[in-house]
């Protein structure tokens, strides 16, 4: 495939369920940590910026106050390296994901990082794929979806527009869609969470988790239960355990367990999985000595310059002094709450929320003086309004799939660095 083909359409909305690699950018907020923390030693002897893929897609926008820092962390299911590329076989092979042809360009992974210019403990929110949300200017004419769809619905809309303008570079047109699609998720998240401030962003590939992972494994995690899933190939003991990186794809992919034991799984339990596995390795990055380790500094920036990309405003030495704490545990992970699964008016799986609720709990986690007090309970069914002044659809009261076991969801509690998070 190349991006000189003006007829190619890349699907930037799953319809069908698939055992999607969540773990792709999990690593995401760990990548952004090994970038400022190698950055702080190594960058002026080596050239740390050097190779980076940048982006000025939050250029001229507004910075927070008080030296606090938003980094919005976002991953995306696209089969394709940081260029569109496809890559190399023995990669798929081992993703156990499909080929180039799968997947496409959402955020299927969402955490926005909140680090304090006052030292104090930072937070890791992550935010469910399938958050019903309205979705600014309304690319090719969807105005609401899950808040993933937003990259890919910008992105593929921006390609067709270039297209029409007569921009013929195939490469050309693709980074500019990019760029677009980048812009497009911000907004949708910014307006999502009420108005809070983005500074920076971290993009991060389907295959930088794994390239990652296989740099520092094993690695360790810990579960509660035993667990298998013929999906993902997760199996796994109840424990402590060491992994290798094609091991940590199907730990932090798996979302059902198809052992007979009835333990029951939702994207949210996956969020936890996420998270666990970020705390799990930042802690055994710094006990392990990787970054006096001159061969894995290589291997990760390596990888970094290839598969993730970051806004041009993000200053890795300047932001080495407040990541240094977060590998010392001085974080917490959290997972925005659900409301209830349904479907929307076409069938599709969606999360419902309170938008009052999580601007209240974003407002309480980030620390805002509007948000001093724990956020509250709200059980009113949402109603979104878009930028258009419309209302989204009435939510339809029905459970999600068996595939997805239908639960009534809650939120995860949330789980803290520093250690070896055991989760389900």
């Amino acid at each position: 495939m190349t991006w000189d083909e003006p007829t190619r359409r890349l699907k930037p909305v799953r319809r069908v369920r698939t055992g999607v690699l969540a773990g792709r950018v999990v690593l995401g907020v760990v990548a952004t940590l090994v970038l400022a923390l190698t950055g702080y030693g190594w960058s002026l002897s080596h050239g740390l910026a050097t190779g980076l893929n940048t982006s000025g897609a939050l250029a001229g926008e507004a910075r927070s106050a008080n030296g606090d820092t938003n980094i919005l962390i976002m991953g995306l299911d696209s089969r394709l390296d940081e260029n569109g590329n496809p890559l190399p076989k023995d990669i798929y092979d081992a993703l156990h994901a499909g080929t180039q042809s799968d997947g496409g360009y959402n955020s299927n992974v969402l955490m926005l990082l909140h680090v304090p210019g006052d030292g104090s403990k930072a937070t890791s929110i992550s935010i469910p794929r399938d958050d019903y949300v309205d979705i600014p200017g309304c690319p090719l004419r969807q105005c609401h979806g899950k808040i993933k769809q937003a990259y890919g619905l910008a992105f593929e809309a921006q390609l067709e527009k270039l297209l029409a303008q007569g921009v013929t570079d195939g490469a050309r047109r693709y980074q500019q869609a990019r760029e677009t699609a980048r812009k497009a998720e911000i907004d949708t998240v910014r307006q999502f969470l009420g108005g809070v401030t983005v500074d920076h962003f971290v993009e991060v590939t389907m295959v930088a988790f794994f390239q990652v992972a296989q740099v520092v494994q094993p690695i360790t995690v810990c579960l509660k239960e035993n667990t298998q899933d013929s999906w993902s190939g997760a199996n796994f003991r109840a424990g402590q355990q060491q992994i290798d990186a094609e091991q940590a794809i199907r730990f932090v992919r798996q979302r059902r367990d198809t052992s007979g034991s009835g333990l029951d799984f939702t994207d949210l339990d996956r969020e936890v999985r996420q998270q666990a596995f970020i705390a799990s390795l930042a802690y055994q990055l710094k006990q392990g000595g990787a970054f006096t380790n001159p061969a894995k500094l290589q291997g990760l920036l390596d990888v970094a310059k290839r598969n993730i990309a970051i806004d041009s405003g993000l200053d890795l030495l300047s932001f080495a002094g407040q990541a240094a704490n977060l590998t010392s545990g001085n974080i917490t992970f959290t997972t925005l709450p659900v409301q209830r699964f349904g479907q929307d008016s076409s069938g599709e799986d969606v999360n419902y929320v309170d938008l009052d609720q999580i601007r209240a709990t974003i407002r309480h986690l980030i620390g805002t003086s509007a948000g001093t007090a724990a956020p509250p309970t709200v059980t009113a069914t949402p109603t979104h309004t878009a930028h258009t002044g419309t209302s989204a659809p009435s939510p339809k009261p029905t459970p999600r799939s068996s595939q997805d076991n239908g639960n009534t969801p809650s939120t995860p509690s949330g789980i803290g660095g520093g250690g070896i998070p055991c989760v389900k």
